[in-house]
């Protein structure tokens, strides 16, 4: 919480006017506010030995809202300036009427800082940068003489947003992002296959620059290329399937998490609607969306209605306990809101979104679990998927794979798809490792056109009878 607007707000608005302004647009609303946005990025690329592309981007601009029952009144402007919010406030009070509702309570405020405020483009000169994008590009040609082609990039983007509340509550956050990728080609006998590796959070530049960093990441890039490099056909049809731990949890936050979400089940679209209280899971399976975890990509220290974020507890021994909600599913399902309402940016309405959607581990040695997959995959890392939010059914394309067969690590296989449902693939889950871990930092999830970056994670798990497309019978 901040009595200190940043620049937009200072300079272009007058607190008085606009609180004012503000009160007479949600008067009559059970909700609203004013969200206020800057935001800076740049991206560098370095492909085929060259610098491919260098952005640098800037936006601002506000977004006023105004919510009555299940209707919402938003409008948004890259204009910050009292003429602007007028014509936004006539906007957004023709979408909810006469209104006559009460104001609910604003969120409690809080101080936490999850993650640091600095603008983590200044961290590193541009010169810097671009010799650090060659240096990786050297590295990885000189590690094997199959690389054909290097793309690395460095990302770095800082949003700083400030909440104003009909009660003159005033939030401010400065929301730091940076990432490094690197992909590499490799050819031999004129077969080409493609490995990726990278990683980042809410945190300085410093640590992702520095050699010991992009230097694992192009290893790891490489790794997978040429293990792609000697995988054979995946095998076809239903099996048991081992997941590695880290970023298989993306199928978990596709499957699974979406169909957490609070207007879903508000809706009846979820497939888990209804089921509160009802065991939807195996026992032991324990899943959680946590927004406070520091430096993490999907954390945030409030939401962008101005809730804390919260470590919610959804799946607890195989019970659906809980769902993430914002303020206006919550109040309609009668329930809290748990920090989970967020926005892409200021043109953009808030709504229910996962942070960081994990599985908790078990007790069991991932080597154990692998050793009893008698006839299976083990899968390590994914791709691309899709997934029907209705019925929780999806399909997944795996990038790195392996046969296994009497508990026995085989060959490397390519072209392998799950398929399956995010309920049944929950009460199928047969052993959870006790090796928990979280992605490196590089998912973004996408719904209803927005997009928010977002944490997954899970430990080793075995689940029963998924069905596995591929190209070998």
């Amino acid at each position: 919480m901040s009595d200190t607007p940043f620049r937009p707000f200072e300079q272009a608005l007058d607190h008085d006017t606009t609180l004012g302004l503000l009160q007479e647009t949600t008067s009559g609303a059970d909700d609203g506010e004013l969200f206020l946005e800057r935001r800076r990025g740049e991206a560098l690329v370095f492909d085929d030995g060259r610098v491919r592309t260098a952005s640098y981007d800037a936006s601002e601009g506000f977004g006023l809202r105004a919510v009555h029952g299940e209707v919402t009144g938003y409008a948004h402007s890259t204009e910050i300036s009292e003429s602007s919010l007028r014509r936004a406030m006539a906007t957004t009070r023709l979408a909810i009427g006469s209104g006559g509702a009460t104001l609910a309570d604003a969120p409690q405020a809080t101080n936490r800082r999850l993650y640091t405020d600095a603008d983590p483009i200044a961290g590193a000169s541009f010169p810097v940068k671009i010799d650090t994008l060659r240096e990786i590009d050297a590295y990885a040609r000189n590690l094997d003489p199959r690389v054909v082609q290097v793309s690395a990039t460095i990302a770095a983007s800082i949003q700083e947003i400030e909440i104003l509340r009909p009660d003159g509550t005033h939030l401010r956050d400065s929301r730091p992002m940076t990432r490094v990728n690197v992909s590499v080609i490799v050819e031999q006998n004129g077969l080409r296959e493609t490995g990726t590796a990278g990683g980042g959070g809410r945190v300085g530049l410093d640590g992702l620059l520095s050699p010991a960093d992009w230097q694992a990441k192009t290893q790891e890039a490489l790794r997978i290329a040429l293990v792609n490099l000697t995988a054979e056909p995946a095998p076809a049809g239903v099996m048991d399937v081992v997941l590695g731990p880290g970023w298989p949890g993306i199928l978990l936050h596709e499957a699974i998490g979406h169909g957490l979400e609070g207007d879903f089940n508000r809706k009846g679209s979820s497939a888990f609607a209804g089921m509160m209280g009802q065991r939807i899971a195996a026992p032991g399976v324990t899943v959680l969306d946590d927004g406070t975890i520091p430096d993490r990509r999907g954390s945030i220290s409030f939401d962008d209605e101005g809730t804390p974020s919260q470590r919610n507890v959804l799946i607890e021994d195989g019970i659906l306990v809980g769902y993430m909600q914002d303020r206006q599913n919550a109040r309609l399902m009668g329930v809290a809101p748990t920090g989970n309402g967020r926005r892409e940016s200021y043109a953009h309405a808030p709504m229910p979104r996962m942070t960081n959607t994990y599985m908790l581990g078990g007790d069991t040695a991932p080597g154990d679990i692998v050793a009893d997959l008698k006839d299976g995959i083990y899968a390590v890392g994914f791709g691309g998927g899709q997934v029907d939010i209705t019925n929780g059914k999806f399909v997944f394309s795996c990038t790195e794979a392996y046969r296994v067969k009497n508990g026995k690590i085989g060959a490397p296989v390519k072209g392998a798809t799950l398929i399956g449902d995010g309920a049944t693939a929950l009460h199928r889950i047969r052993a959870l490792g006790n090796d928990m871990a979280l992605d490196p930092g590089m998912g973004n999830c996408g719904k209803a056109g927005q997009w928010v970056p977002v944490g997954v994670g899970q430990p080793t798990v075995m689940i029963g009878g998924l069905t596995v497309g591929g190209s070998a019978t």
